[in-house]
Formats: structure tokens, sequence, C-alpha cells
């Protein structure tokens, strides 16, 4: 008899398996093997552009002849949407025998309107009209926090993102509250409405990481893998614990604890493609490890030791004002800006290569 993969025993322990990438190729055998869901975003789609030049660049060079007069920007986003199509088809049988639930391919908006929440709401709107199946990535900045609210109660679902903190996940998660409760009142499809809360935990890893280094803080690194899963369990007992319609989402992966520590009901498990196809060949015992608590010692070491996970630990620690300049934030929302840029770069090359 052949063994149980390792992402069917996740999905039988309750978690969800998405696949973070948009190469087609990828998320079939993701799906083929339990995935649920898949997410993107600027740097994943430049990735997937420059890993897959059979693909995709007759599919931009279509564009760019049929849009002479278009800019770099808009041809970039008809790329995107493009991208986001084919994605979502594949994941639209799931879509269907979920009757909405699951299924759902995450689009993320420019990363240029991380400040600008009606650009973000204009920009989601648009994205979302691609497919029913399609889910809004907006960041959780502070105007990505009334986007956020805006785009569920028109209905539309969304994932929030570039979160690393407890702070921000409640905050998101009240904001999600307050736009479905609007979206109910306008006579939205509730069954179909389901927003996600993702928590980037190999991200704040990385941050505390860096700090090490530039402060010369002596600790063993060993205990900085379990800071982005410490903050993940803290927001999951807040949100059962109050009620949160929003589902949590893990994503960022470094290594195989964000994959094997965060495994239990009502949870989202994003993962790259080469680190959950690592996991499927590991001979790693896959546990109900979701209410497990870190070791005490651990996070009040880290909590010693950094300041950054005192604000991402401890509820209401960082303002909304403040979550753009966080230090993850700050991090990500330039990787990703980079990693938009990079698109047009390879954009620019097609629109001026010779015809």
């Amino acid at each position: 008899m052949t063994a149980t993969s390792r992402m069917r025993l996740t999905i039988e322990r309750g978690a969800e398996f998405w696949n973070d990438s948009c190469s087609l190729t990828e998320l079939q055998d993701a799906v083929d093997h339990g995935a649920t869901g898949a997410t993107s975003n600027p740097v994943i789609v430049s990735s997937v552009i420059k890993a897959e030049p059979r693909v995709w660049t007759p599919v931009l060079d279509r564009i760019v002849a049929a849009n002479p007069a278009a800019t770099e920007d808009e041809i970039a986003w008809l790329l995107i949407e493009e991208v986001g199509r084919q994605a979502a088809a594949i994941l639209a049988p799931v879509h269907e025998r979920t009757k909405g639930r699951q299924g759902f391919l995450s689009m993320q908006v420019s990363p240029k309107y991380y400040a600008n929440a009606a650009r973000m709401v204009e920009h989601g709107k648009s994205l979302a009209a691609l497919a029913p199946n399609i889910a809004i990535k907006v960041p959780s900045t502070a105007a990505g926090v009334a986007a956020a609210e805006e785009l569920v109660a028109a209905g539309i679902n969304v994932n929030a993102t570039v979160s690393f903190t407890v702070s921000q996940a409640v905050t998101v998660a009240e904001a999600f509250e307050r736009g479905l409760d609007r979206a109910a009142k306008s006579g939205a499809d509730m069954s179909r409405l389901h927003p996600w809360m993702t928590l980037m935990v190999g991200r704040l890893d990385d941050l505390l990481g860096r700090v090490m280094v530039k402060e010369q803080i002596a600790i063993d690194p060993g205990y900085l893998a379990w800071a982005g899963i410490a903050v993940f369990k803290r927001a999951h007992q807040i949100f059962q614990e109050r009620g949160f319609r929003a589902t949590l989402l893990a994503a960022a992966y470094r290594h195989h604890l964000h994959w094997s520590q965060l495994i239990g009901p009502g949870v989202v498990l994003t993962m790259p493609y080469a680190w959950w196809k690592q996991f499927e060949a590991s001979d790693i015992e896959v546990e109900e490890t979701l209410d497990r608590p870190v070791r005490a010692e651990v996070v009040d070491t880290l909590r010693r030791k950094f300041k950054d996970f005192g604000l991402a630990f401890d509820e209401g620690a960082l303002a909304p004002a403040a979550f753009a300049s966080y230090g993850a934030s700050v991090h990500t929302l330039n990787q990703f800006l980079g990693g938009y840029q990079e698109l047009l770069g390879l954009v620019r090359d097609r629109m001026l290569a010779p015809r």
C-alpha cells in the first residue's frame, strides 16, 4: 500500500495547503497533491516569467503587438492578468467542487499603491473581475487595512499580506469583521466570502537575523526560527478566542518548522513549490501542532533581546500608523517594488526588441 503523502496528511489534520507560485505546471502539480489555492506577488510573477520564457515570452509578445501605444506598466499588468486568468482556471474545479469555499488565486494590487486606499480598492475590483475565484492581496499598511474593509464590504475576498505582527493580524481581522457585516447587510453571498490574514512568518525571522548581525546580539540562532511561529500561534489563539471569521495564513517559508509546527484545523499553509516538494520527500512526522505553545524560555528570550519581537508578539504594541515603517514591512515593500521594477524591465526588453 502506498504511504499517504505528507501534504495529504497535513490536510487530514485540518490545515489547507496552498502553492506559493503562479507557475502553471507547479500549480497543477500542487493541485494534484491536494492544494486548494495559490498566492502570487510581483516577485513571484517576475520569477516565473524569467524561469519559463518559452511559455510567457510569446504571450508577452502578443500583448505588446496588440497594444502598440501602451506604457510599460500597462503591458505589465496585461501580462499579470493573463497569468492570473490561467492560474485561476487551474483552480476553478476546486472552486466549483467546494461551492466557492476553496480554489482561490490571490492576486496582489500594484505595490505602488501601498499608501493609497482608494487606488487599492479600484485596482482590486479590476483584478477580482478577471475570474470568480480570485482573491485580492493588499498590504497590511494603514491604507491597506482601509482598502481591505472596503473590498470585503463589496463582496470581494481579500488576502491581507505584508503582515508580521499580532497587531496587524488583529487590526485586519477587525476590519474584515466590519466589512463582512456590511457585505451581509447589502445582500452579498456570504457562503463565498471568507477573507484571509497572512502572517509572513519567515520574514519576521529574517528581520531578527538582520538585527542580530547589525547590533551584534548574542543569542542562540536557533531561537530565531521560532519567532514567526510564536507570533502565528499567538494570533491564532486570539482569533479563536474572539471568533474572528478571517482565516490565518502562514507564508514566507524558511525551514520545515514553518510547516511542521503550524499544522492544525482552520489555517492555510501557503508554501513555495520547492519547499513543499522538499517536505513531501522528508521523513518528518506530520502531527497536529498548531495549539502547542512555543517554549516560554524562547519567547521570553526573544522579547528580551529584540524590541522588534516584542512589537510583533504583543497585541497593540504597534499602531496602524506604524505598520508600514516596521522593519519587516519596509524590507518586504522594497522587495515587492523591486520585483515589479524587474518585471517592467522584462517588458521593456520585449517592447524594444526588433520586429
